[in-house]
């Protein structure tokens, strides 16, 4: 069971309030975590800053065709786990039923499938040809019989179109015009009084075509239906850890276009604790369409803001630094005495104790994006402790920190790469237990330990790379890592899973 902070907006506070303008967090629901969970903290919220996107994700036509070839390969491997459904009809006097049906060989071409600008997409298939068997009951006046068939179809296709659009913050699907096609049926009947129903064969053919032909349509607009229930039930926020969920709901109807399809998502991050909007606000960013690479996708200033403000509510951006934590190669350890020549008091009130460090942040930490590089600043304060025998913490000062960093980035063989350079450092002291003392030997010494130790381990990691996420059975490849002015762009192609792996 865990407690989450509801009422942690000034919505929440009635003028009447004592100070109205806090945003204090008062924990007045205790439930289990479900993922349904995410869409009443959304409602929790005042409203989001929706005017503009924050992510942008767009399919082209190239990754359309390979999804497409992908599902029919798919189909190929599948088609004995795939079952027809029944088919009634007449024929003559007789009424008959075609059930247990098993395909047994589909010669299935890929379907010819573009976006239609505006609209949504096309999608045709032509010489369809499939060999399928099973079991067949009739029925004239009281008298029953049963058997077995073969149903050999020739040059079956079809054609559709797709609506796509928005409905209530999500994708949603709509079969707009369907057509299909039979060219011809043979049916091959055995068992029962079989050798009477080849007498009307050609009646049996001529209505298994028409019903086929017109159940194509029927599938068809039943499989979009169920696939736009399933949009309709899919959460309008995605759960990125225990700490944070991301709003994925589109700001306005998805752009068709005859090159692609392109999303505009909000993307804001929240925490989980305290569900806040930050103070800052979305800009306005247009990712550009790269119709040579499946899927692109962008994030802007504000999508990686309102996640460092969504980690920083949450608590998270901290950490309790032991001397074992610490290289042995490193100048300064924590131990009271080592702080001789920079806080000459400190040995003095505790001598050779060892300490421990509390670093957390103060403030949300700011990125921005510019033209090849992300610029980082960092407010954040390291409490000091001197440990006593028995573990009993003595507090001893507190050390407020601003940094800037410099940040490149880039893609080289399907791994992130980069460099990290500290722009500024400055220490100032926030609060001591053991009388006032200079921070610019502190200051000195903590540059020396960062670029000396610090950057040098990071970058070497950021040299050899880091690999790009990727989902089970799918990776990237000839991936493009651009960093504009507001906005980072990742232009991709992905490398299917084998078929069975579907």
């Amino acid at each position: 069971m865990s407690y989450y902070c509801f009422l942690c907006h000034p919505k929440y506070h009635p003028k009447s309030s004592p100070e109205p303008k806090l945003r204090v967090c008062k924990c007045v629901v205790k439930v289990k975590m479900k993922m349904w969970l995410i869409a009443l903290l959304l409602v929790s919220v005042t409203h989001t800053h929706a005017e503009y996107s924050s992510l942008q994700a767009i399919l082209s036509q190239k990754g359309l065709q390979k999804v497409t070839h992908w599902l029919t390969d798919w189909v190929q491997d599948n088609l004995s786990n795939i079952t027809p459904p029944d088919i009634k009809g007449k024929a003559f006097l007789f009424g008959y039923t075609l059930h247990s049906m098993s395909i047994q060989r589909c010669d299935l071409p890929e379907p010819i499938i573009s976006f239609l600008e505006g609209t949504g997409v096309s999608l045709q298939v032509t010489g369809l040809s499939a060999v399928i068997t099973g079991k067949w009951n009739s029925r004239f006046g009281f008298t029953t019989d049963s058997g077995e068939f073969e149903l050999v179809m020739f040059n079956v296709g079809f054609k559709s179109l797709l609506k796509l659009g928005s409905d209530r913050e999500r994708l949603s699907i709509s079969t707009v015009i369907c057509s299909s096609d039979v060219e011809s049926v043979q049916m091959n009947f055995s068992g029962g009084k079989s050798f009477l129903y080849k007498l009307f064969v050609k009646l049996f053919n001529r209505g298994v075509k028409q019903m086929v032909q017109g159940q194509i349509c029927t599938d068809i607009k039943a499989g979009v239906n169920g696939l736009e229930s399933h949009l309709a039930a899919m959460p309008v926020a995605m759960m990125v850890d225990p700490n944070v969920y991301m709003n994925i709901s589109l700001t306005d109807s998805p752009l068709v276009k005859n090159s692609g399809l392109g999303l505009n998502v909000k993307g804001e991050f929240y925490s989980f604790k305290c569900p806040t909007e930050p103070p800052f606000h979305p800009s306005h960013f247009e990712m550009p369409w790269q119709k040579d690479y499946m899927v692109s996708v962008g994030a802007s200033e504000f999508c990686v803001n309102s996640a460092a403000f969504a980690y920083h509510h949450a608590g998270v951006l901290n950490i309790h630094i032991t001397d074992d934590m610490i290289p042995k190669a490193c100048p300064i350890h924590l131990n009271t005495s080592q702080f001789k020549n920079l806080i000459p008091e400190l040995p003095k009130k505790y001598p050779d104790m060892l300490m421990e460090l509390q670093l957390y942040t103060t403030d949300t930490p700011l990125f921005s994006v510019k033209k090849s590089v992300i610029l980082a600043n960092v407010s954040t304060s390291v409490k000091a402790f001197a440990i006593k025998t028995n573990y009993v913490a003595i507090p001893l000062f507190r050390l407020d920190m601003e940094t800037s960093f410099i940040f490149k980035v880039y893609i080289d063989k399907q791994l992130v790469k980069g460099m990290l350079v500290m722009k500024n450092l400055t220490v100032t002291l926030g609060a001591s237990e053991i009388g006032k003392f200079q921070t610019e030997p502190i200051q000195h010494a903590l540059k020396s330990v960062m670029t000396s130790f610090v950057l040098p381990k990071v970058n070497a990691q950021l040299k050899d790379g880091i690999q790009l996420p990727f989902v089970k059975y799918f990776s990237l490849k000839n991936s493009v890592l651009t960093i504009e002015d507001g906005f980072l762009a990742l232009a991709t192609d992905i490398n299917g899973p084998d078929s069975g792996n579907l």
